[in-house]
């Protein structure tokens, strides 16, 4: 089974967790359709409670083992919490994908919705 997830951090290309999508397919630039916060201290936090801005990344389709990699990665469910939402591409299209929320809100607010730390 495929899914869709959309990164926002050091998943994305040229960042340090990068290598944990280098087999799966990329689908483009991203952003979200709704505006949350994006927070960040040396890793970014998208916190779903507050709306800010979109926030900013990429589409990659992951296979069954490559989404389990990610979990694990991001601790889903006990520190980041993985659910479906709705993202624009650069073509403005509407793709629904898997997103890694943070329940509290950490670090430094990054009001461009972008996170650009490497």
């Amino acid at each position: 089974m495929e899914h869709t997830i959309f990164v926002y951090g050091t998943l994305k290309k040229g960042f340090s967790n990068h290598y944990l999508l280098e087999g799966s397919e990329w689908v483009g630039a991203a952003k979200t359709l709704e505006k949350y916060s994006l927070y960040a201290s040396g890793i970014p936090f998208v916190f779903k409670g507050e709306a800010v801005s979109h926030i900013y990344g990429e589409l990659y389709r992951v296979d069954e083992l490559t989404l389990k990699i990610i979990d694990r990665l991001e601790g889903h469910p006990e520190w980041y919490r993985r659910e479906k939402d709705q993202f624009e591409t650069k073509e403005g299209r509407t793709v629904t994908a898997w997103l890694y929320f943070y329940p509290e809100k950490r670090g430094k607010l990054v009001k461009s919705g972008r996170y650009e730390q490497r």
